[in-house]
């Protein structure tokens, strides 16, 4: 029989490391939610002048049209079944199943919806708020790719399908027990497919809106000339940008590091200086590689080879040595360009911020990584497996890397084609691109009523368009243009 006292100090330990892990989920929540601010930053930093609020606009009601679409809806039908979290916690432990050759797989939860007080936990809250960050990263992903003609209240419906239906369903999939992390124990493909902190969940998802949200609004007004070449359309403050990369660099160490959901990981030291190492050697090959096929190295595509090195190292983070996660780095360096100029040229789909080779490409690619480079010495027992997880360069055999493969085309169709379906219902139901004359003079003021640079030279306001709530005097110019 165990002494009372010797129970007594267990159930209080066991208490504290699972107020420990939750404390570590929130902070590292709080530094995720700060990545909007960046987000923000780098995006109307890469579009014009005439745009600055409209843009700022999305990235500022995307989070609120998040939390309201996730809370109602998205939150269950993602995490609904994933069974024990922080301290055993069961209440989600309900998902929707089908039975294919004797396996169960798993599709959607079916409880959660709404935070009712009987699925409002201490635990619960926690992973609520950890998960809705995460995925309304997703959400801001398509406004850089649409932004400069995308109408205003079809981003505001077309982000609460997103919000409530598109990404949970691939994150139940992948995070909340659904059936692609059962492919290791029901078909023994490694561990299934492991993403361990997003790569396909959060990037690849928002980079697959993105390419089809950007094919399907079609190329800014001036784009491409009569032959179908493409024309550059600089951004208007490169500061901005910097600042928002940075920003956004300093929040991703909540984003992957956090992906653990307990501060008693020691692996977490691991996972921050990984994700360092592949920030910096995804700019520095960025900058190299530009200036190698550009003459001069490129602020811009520099700050993008930092993100696509964060992107790439993002599910292979917790399971690789560090000179790896230096190679992954590079290699999203170059390759965040060389996709770039790829999706303008040959495919002419215009993506103003490069959103769709900085989240979509490099977010297939890290997920890649996992099935290739895994060392093997974490993950024991993850999604039910034994030992750690190992790809194909460490011994693990193909299993692991087909598993990956499987959940790239996985993304790849739901995500795709439920984007096309819901895209096509935002147009017939509100309209997905602005009028032409609009676009030609700027967004601001047709769509938001007031210019995102008060001082912005020779703009002007027609009287009946200028808002009448204070934050300006009808005026018909906002500044005369400079002797």
């Amino acid at each position: 029989m165990t002494d009372p006292s010797t129970a007594d100090l267990a159930k209080a330990l066991g208490d504290t490391q699972t107020a420990m892990n939750i404390m570590w989920t929130l902070l590292c929540g709080f530094l995720v939610m700060f990545m909007q601010a960046g987000f923000a930053m780098v995006e109307t930093g890469l579009i014009r002048a005439k745009n600055v609020a409209h843009t700022m606009g999305m990235n500022f009601l995307v989070y609120s049209i998040g939390v309201l679409g996730f809370w109602a809806v998205g939150f269950g039908l993602q995490m609904g079944g994933v069974g024990a979290i922080f301290g055993g916690d069961a209440t989600l432990s309900s998902e929707f199943t089908i039975t294919v050759a004797g396996h169960t797989l798993g599709l959607f939860g079916t409880k959660g919806f709404f935070l009712t007080s009987g699925a409002f936990t201490s635990g619960v809250a926690a992973m609520f708020l950890f998960q809705m960050v995460f995925m309304d990263t997703t959400c801001t992903i398509p406004t850089g790719a649409m932004a400069e003609r995308w109408k205003f209240s079809g981003f505001v419906l077309f982000s609460f399908f997103i919000a409530a239906v598109i990404y949970p369903i691939y994150g139940n999939w992948t995070w909340g027990g659904g059936w692609l992390s059962s492919l290791g124990a029901n078909f023994g493909l490694g561990h299934g497919h492991v993403d361990f902190a997003g790569s396909s969940v959060v990037h690849m998802t928002g980079g697959m809106i993105a390419l089809v949200g950007a094919r399907m609004i079609g190329p800014r007004i001036g784009k491409y000339d009569a032959q179908g070449n493409p024309k550059p359309i600089p951004g208007h403050n490169l500061s901005m940008v910097v600042i928002g990369t940075f920003i956004l660099a300093f929040g991703w160490f909540g984003f992957n590091a956090g992906s653990t959901v307990s501060g008693n990981d020691g692996q977490i030291a691991i996972i921050a200086v990984n994700t360092m190492l592949a920030s910096a050697s995804g700019a520095f090959l960025a900058y190299a590689w530009s200036k190698y096929r550009f003459g001069k190295p490129d602020v811009s595509l520099m700050c993008n080879g930092m993100l696509a090195g964060m992107v790439a190292i993002t599910a292979p983070c917790a399971f690789v040595d560090a000179p790896i996660a230096i190679l992954i780095g590079a290699l999203s360096g170059v390759l965040v360009i060389e996709a770039a100029l790829f999706i303008e040229k040959t495919m002419k789909i215009d993506d103003p911020v490069g959103a769709v080779a900085v989240h979509g490409v490099n977010g297939a690619f890290g997920i890649l990584c996992v099935g290739l480079f895994a060392n093997g010495q974490y993950g024991i027992g993850m999604n039910g497996v034994e030992g750690g997880v190992t790809g194909l360069f460490y011994g693990g055999g193909s299993g692991q890397l087909l598993a990956e493969l499987i959940g790239i085309g996985a993304n790849v169709i739901w995500v795709g084609a439920s984007a096309f379906v819901f895209y096509k219902l935002c147009d017939k139901v509100v309209g997905m691109r602005v009028k032409a004359d609009e676009e030609v003079d700027g967004l601001d003021i047709p769509e938001m009523g007031a210019p995102g640079y008060a001082a912005e030279p020779g703009k002007v306001i027609p009287p009946e368009l200028a808002p009448s709530h204070g934050a300006m005097t009808p005026v018909m110019k906002v500044a005369e243009e400079p002797a």
